[in-house]
């Protein structure tokens, strides 16, 4: 075992600790988020822990981990048959989960638009086929410098820096894990669009093609900025009426201070 992965795994452990201090958007959306879900939904998620600040700090985003949903794939299997998303975790590696396990913390829904049954099978079987396979601890040494002082980095630089990993493919990242799945049916997120190749077509317009990423250099965030992804809000998905919301009545005014009334 290389000295990496002895150092790595204390650390992971370490980075994945919760803070103490988290502010949620809203309660008791497990229900609604768990009826949402479709397979192939990409579900994003604010993190709590450690190593989420530089995940948060290089993608300059709110989203720090990304997981897929994977209908009922894993049922009658060894993650037991509320397991529907599949995730690259820290310590464990590349595991199937709840929903309920992200219940109390926010979450955005980003949907692909498009896909054929056949597509979706194929994206669901690629993350499925990798179960067991380990994290990227590289992943966690790269991140590191991010956790410590230092001047900020250029936006134009970003996306560089977080190319990271050992390339090994027997081992993962969340989001390039993804991101690879997707790229598996040529299914876009954020590509490069390059100039034309072959001139005009036939009524004489210069076409930009579209060029793939490297899936290692995909955030979280890419699913939600991106075009191609349509985010569903579990609370307006599932009926909303903002009419029976239950307000705290504000404190009465005092008076004093004020200017006084002819």
């Amino acid at each position: 075992m290389g000295l990496g992965r002895v150092l790595g795994r204390p650390l992971a452990r370490f980075l994945s600790k919760p803070r103490r201090r988290y502010e949620r958007f809203v309660l008791g959306e497990e229900d609604k988020l768990r009826a949402t879900l479709q397979p192939c939904d990409v579900l994003l998620v604010e993190g709590d822990s450690r190593i989420s600040t530089a995940i948060k700090y290089l993608s300059q985003s709110t989203w720090s981990h990304a997981c897929i949903h994977v209908g009922d794939a894993l049922r009658g299997g060894d993650y037991g048959d509320d397991a529907e998303l599949v995730e690259a975790d820290l310590v464990e590696g590349v595991i199937g989960v709840p929903v309920a396990k992200y219940a109390a913390l926010n979450t955005r829904v980003c949907r692909p638009i498009g896909l054929s049954p056949e597509e979706r099978r194929a994206v669901v079987q690629f993350v499925v086929a990798r179960l067991g396979h380990t994290y990227d601890l590289k992943n966690i040494f790269d991140l590191m410098r991010y956790l410590l002082p230092m001047p900020p980095v250029p936006s134009r630089w970003r996306r560089g820096l977080i190319a990271f990993g050992s390339g090994d493919p027997t081992r993962a990242i969340c989001s390039t894990l993804i991101a690879q799945a997707f790229q598996e049916v040529r299914y876009p997120i954020l590509p490069r669009y390059g100039t034309p190749e072959a001139g005009e077509d036939e009524e004489g317009r210069a076409e930009a093609l579209l060029r793939q990423r490297h899936f290692t250099q995909f955030a979280p965030r890419d699913f939600d900025v991106s075009p191609y992804f349509e985010v569903v809000k579990p609370t307006l998905a599932t009926g909303f009426d903002f009419h029976r919301l239950a307000w705290a009545e504000l404190p009465a005014e005092t008076g004093g201070g004020g200017a006084e009334q002819g």
